[in-house]
């Protein structure tokens, strides 16, 4: 194993960063500044333990970025060191931004998170339920209701989770299309089961309601507009080697290893990839402020209107009741962002009422609404038990949050 660069190093790279992007005096939004060193020192314990190659943090409160820190390598073979314009596979943190696609055509009147989702998809129609199966035996009926957008957005709609995935040539069409063959595994609204066809599938009514493909749209209602410069289902060959690589443990647990992204297929680059809704997206830590910003102001930033401050409220508000939801506990379901509805364990620095969303690869995004601030990790760390309760999520946001004011 490699050993880590030296902290002189590192520290320089900081600095080059910090100065590009001109953070925000911290003491004017309520951050005592001598306190913030503490995060990128935080995160370089986990490089230097060897649970990640590197980490890019952001920290921003009151709409103001205050802290942004790069630790560790991008690429451990090359001792490339981590910058903060690296690009990182956000996975799953994608769900929440195809949630605010839909919202945004809601707000257009073009669709509601009520209607049953065979009114854009015929192909739902007449779905079965399976009611009893064994080895021998498999027992079909018509559920109690027809599956909506609101449970797509949920997780409660049912559909498998055992369903042909990204990267096996099929279009967001003919990947709807295979999970509508498929009997629900449980009645609509009665259990939550986290579900990527679920989200995928709203990908692909974005397209049919708006008659653009998904990408186009967020292209051009979100990422463009946004400034999300870096955010993108197929990194550019330039964005391509600003990629960090992922890692997963050795199998004597005593370092790091090169592992792919598991949904990739053919160059990084390649169009020919299918823009995965539940968690395709490449972006950036500056990148993803901005949109956390724009959700956080209640729908606009820098004067232009996004989603409606309703539509906002709607979907980071939780939507799931008393069913067990999340990867963690005291966790609930808005539409299509996580919401902690009583902050525990990882969680007990939030406010109730925080949204964000994790990914696969243990990347974290949430917005406190109470503190007015936003968290953004960004790793690339790959067979974490569990990536929403991992102790590096703690440790960041604890020493984030320990650098407000009284």
């Amino acid at each position: 194993m490699k050993t880590i660069a030296h902290p002189r190093a590192l520290a320089s790279a900081l600095l080059l960063f910090t100065a590009r992007l001109a953070l925000a005096d911290p003491a004017a939004v309520g951050i005592d500044a001598a306190k913030l060193p503490a995060i990128p020192a935080t995160m370089q314990t986990f490089v230097s333990n060897r649970v990640v190659s590197g980490a890019v943090t952001l920290v921003a409160r009151k709409g103001e970025i205050v802290s942004l820190a790069a630790v560790g390598y991008a690429d451990l073979e090359k001792r490339e060191p981590m910058r903060a314009d690296h690009l990182f596979w956000i996975a799953s943190m994608t769900k929440p931004i195809t949630a605010t696609a839909i919202l945004m055509l809601q707000d257009e009147g073009k669709l509601s998170v009520a209607d049953p989702v065979e009114k854009y998809l015929p192909e739902f129609k007449d779905q079965w339920l399976t009611a009893e199966k064994s080895k021998d035996r498999l027992v079909l009926q018509r559920p109690a209701r027809k599956i909506t957008l609101r449970d797509l957005l949920t997780h409660t709609s049912g559909l498998t989770g055992n369903a042909p995935e990204a990267g096996r040539d099929l279009t967001l069409a003919e990947l709807t299309l295979s999970y509508a063959l498929q009997p629900l595994q449980f009645e609509p609204g009665s259990k939550w089961s986290y579900c990527n066809p679920g989200i995928n599938t709203l990908g692909r009514i974005v397209e049919v309601v708006s008659g653009e493909k998904f990408s186009d749209f967020l292209d051009r209602r979100l990422f463009v507009p946004l400034g999300m410069k870096d955010t993108t289902f197929w990194p550019t060959e330039e964005q391509a080697r600003r990629v960090a690589k992922a890692y997963a443990p050795t199998p004597d647990g005593q370092g790091l290893a090169e592992t792919p992204v598991f949904f990739l297929k053919g160059p990084l680059t390649s169009r020919a990839r299918t823009a995965i809704p539940a968690g395709g997206l490449y972006s950036t830590a500056a990148d993803l402020s901005r949109l956390y910003q724009m959700v956080l102001n209640g729908g606009t930033l820098d004067g232009r209107r996004y989603v409606t401050a309703a539509s906002v409220k709607l979907m980071t508000s939780p939507h799931t009741g008393d069913l067990k939801a999340g990867f963690t506990e005291g966790m609930s379901l808005g539409l299509g962002w996580q919401v902690v509805r009583q902050p525990v364990g990882v969680t007990a620095m939030l406010a109730p009422g925080t949204y964000g969303h994790g990914g696969a690869y243990a990347t974290q995004g949430w917005i406190d609404p109470t503190k007015e601030m936003i968290f953004v990790l960004l790793i690339q760390r790959a067979k974490l038990p569990n990536s929403d309760g991992a102790e590096i999520r703690r440790a960041f946001q604890e020493a984030a949050v320990a650098a407000l004011k009284n």
